[in-house]
């Protein structure tokens, strides 16, 4: 998949979310295909795809803008920056409108996405919701454990 493709498909993906539509979002992965959330976790199908969408996503927040830049790919793997804002729904941060931007990585295959793994700083959509600082630490120290866990990175650990 070139460049131009995949700024194409990400650009489907990511309206279908806005608009709350997840089963549009998962038809631009393969069927087994795997999107990983930096707040909720892995979600591996379209039918799980599809559920994210409606349960997470709108289930905790609402007026969706999500923008992707500078989308390039080669083949089998696609990057793009992207700029991600909603009011939340979630109890106790109710209507604060929260703004982050992060990395996409997508794994790519028959012109669709494989995988999809996000990098962005978590913190500063925690600190906008208005959550306490205890609070934003346990979410921070769970994410550190998790990326530790991540296949490959044991070699890093033991120095």
């Amino acid at each position: 998949m070139d460049s131009r493709a995949f700024a194409v498909l990400l650009g489907r993906m990511t309206d279908a979310v806005c608009r709350g539509d997840g089963v549009a979002a998962a038809a631009c992965f393969t069927p087994e295909g795997a999107y990983h959330d930096g707040f909720y976790g892995e979600f591996a199908g379209r039918e799980a795809i599809a559920r994210m969408v409606s349960e997470h996503f709108h289930g905790n927040a609402r007026d969706f803008v999500w923008t992707i830049d500078d989308a390039c790919a080669d083949g089998g793997l696609g990057y793009a920056h992207y700029r991600f804002s909603y009011t939340a729904s979630l109890a106790g941060a109710e209507g604060r409108r929260v703004f982050f931007e992060g990395i996409a990585r997508c794994r790519l295959r028959d012109g669709l996405i494989a995988r999809y793994d996000e990098a962005f700083d978590r913190g500063v959509a925690l600190a906008q919701l208005g959550f306490a600082p205890e609070r934003i630490a346990r979410s921070l120290t769970k994410a550190a454990g998790a990326q530790r866990r991540r296949a490959g990175s044991e070699h890093r650990l033991d120095r």
